[in-house]
């Protein structure tokens, strides 16, 4: 079988659809036989409307037990004694 490094790939998202990907293939110099793939949507398009409209959905809040580090000296962890 033959490895393509660059082309397009069409995914089906279930609350999206239809999302065409251009994609790169980089192999790590560290670790033969791995590689990181890049997809990306051309500009303007439908799939990036699409990429965007996913990319908003994502958590904007910060996590719950993210405190300062003075709330988190002073305030007990949950299961601790008082």
């Amino acid at each position: 079988m033959r490895y393509h490094r660059t082309g397009r790939k069409r995914f089906h998202h279930p609350l999206v659809g239809d999302v065409e990907l251009d994609y790169e293939a980089f192999e790590l110099p560290g670790d033969p036989g791995q590689r990181v793939n890049v997809y990306t949507a051309q500009p303007g398009s439908p799939s990036e409307e699409a990429l965007n409209l996913l990319a908003s959905w994502s958590a904007r809040e910060p996590a719950l037990d993210a405190r300062p580090d003075d709330a988190a000296a002073s305030a007990p962890l949950p299961g601790d004694a008082h």
